[in-house]
């Protein structure tokens, strides 16, 4: 399973330092970063025959304008109107006088935003034709190909430095929750006594976890309303695969907890390191569903399957 990094995390700086090195390994060593400040629309820039870029076989010769367009926002897309309104500014200004110049004859910029294959030839197109140059936009799925393919770039950029301090493997827990969306009625609050749920006394264990009586509130307002039906669903005997699914998750999520638990403060913390993992490695349908992902945390502290109960504090 290869790594998705969550490149959103990095400083703009960061991420400029992490193209630079990729464009070393498809362009050559001759890639040369700028300093901060203005940069006069680049960031980068390459002069000569690519090693690899687009490919070994017909690679660009010439001079490369390469840019770094960050994004703090995990789920940001090439697509949306802001992203072509900052291409476009640097269409319509920067770039003409580099080319007027003769610095510019091919333009590739790098962004960590997601970039699908019918949006990535609208905005090259668009690039190109404004231009009269070759140009390419090269999205955050491109950027992870790339370090697959060149592992120790994420080494050198020290993006392991990124990765949540606890991980586990989340799409058993997607699967949970899209087949629990699409079951009838599944979606509609029930309220009412949450009957099969393990219970212990709920301040204890707030105390116990380190949770705080605010965040309780907010669980009990936002998720407890359908920890009903998930205590239905999990105990329906056709539903035995996805209970499977839901018990595997939870081992790994309370070993990774207890292991890792000193590295947090208040619980609801771990609960919000969990939720952002499986959010940062792209679930398109779950995402849509995204209030779900916390529901069944939530329910899984409340149900006492992950965290300490007050007999594991005695115990030890």
């Amino acid at each position: 399973m290869s790594i998705k990094y969550p490149l959103h995390d990095l400083t703009w700086q960061g991420f400029e330092d992490l193209v630079v090195l990729i464009c070393d390994r498809v362009l050559g060593m001759g890639t040369i970063k700028f300093s901060s400040g203005k940069d006069g629309g680049r960031d980068a820039k390459f002069s000569g025959k690519a090693q690899r870029f687009p490919s070994t076989a017909a690679p660009w010769d010439g001079k490369f304008i390469i840019q770094a367009k960050h994004t703090e926002n995990p789920l940001a897309k090439c697509s949306e109107s802001a992203f072509k309104d900052i291409l476009g500014k640097e269409v319509s200004t920067r770039l003409p006088k580099l080319i007027a110049s003769g610095e510019a004859e091919h333009y590739l910029v790098f962004t960590n935003r997601k970039l699908s294959g019918l949006a990535e030839p609208k905005i090259t197109d668009l690039i190109s034709t404004s231009l009269k140059i070759k140009s390419c936009v090269l999205g955050v799925e491109r950027i992870h190909l790339y370090l697959q393919e060149f592992p120790d770039i994420a080494k050198i950029a020290k993006l392991n430095d990124l990765l949540l301090p606890f991980q586990f493997y989340e799409q058993d827990l997607v699967e949970v929750i899209k087949h629990f969306s699409q079951q009838k009625d599944t979606l509609k609050k029930k309220i009412g006594a949450v009957r099969g749920i393990k219970w212990i006394d709920k301040e204890e264990k707030n105390r116990i976890n380190r949770l705080s009586s605010d965040y309780f509130d907010f669980i009990k307002k936002e998720s407890l309303p359908y920890f009903l039906q998930i205590d239905k669903f999990l105990k329906s005997g056709k539903n035995k695969k996805f209970r499977d699914f839901y018990d595997d998750t939870v081992a790994d999520l309370q070993e990774q907890i207890l292991i890792k638990r000193s590295d947090y403060g208040m619980f609801e913390e771990v609960l919000r390191v969990a939720y952002n993992h499986v959010i940062d490695n792209g679930h398109p349908d779950v995402v849509q569903r995204r209030r779900l992902i916390r529901v069944f945390l939530h329910y899984m502290y409340f149900n006492c399957d992950i965290g300490l109960l007050e007999s594991d504090v005695k115990s030890g």
